[in-house]
């Protein structure tokens, strides 16, 4: 891969880490942590793709992550509804 594709990617997890100091300041009341954790996915999945070599990877390696991923999801999802109807 082309060292200009990993500049650019890096920049992007700056930017995102920038949004992510700066969301904190701003009042979205419960929507602030749900903020952080959407960023948060988004720079862990640009790691995964592109400085872990996933996108390069065989198909079942990509599904396996996959699925990992979509447990996480559930995880977080329940641990909110958790949360939310106490």
């Amino acid at each position: 891969m082309p060292y200009r594709l990993y500049a650019v990617v890096l920049l992007l997890l700056l930017v995102l880490t920038f949004i992510s100091i700066a969301i904190t300041d701003i009042n979205l009341g419960a929507f602030t942590v749900v903020g952080a954790l959407l960023l948060a996915s988004i720079k862990s999945g640009l790691v995964l793709v592109y400085f872990m070599h996933l996108k390069f990877d065989k198909a079942y390696i990509q599904i396996m992550v996959g699925m990992v991923f979509i447990l996480f999801i559930a995880i977080v999802l329940v641990t909110f509804f958790d949360y939310y109807f106490r």
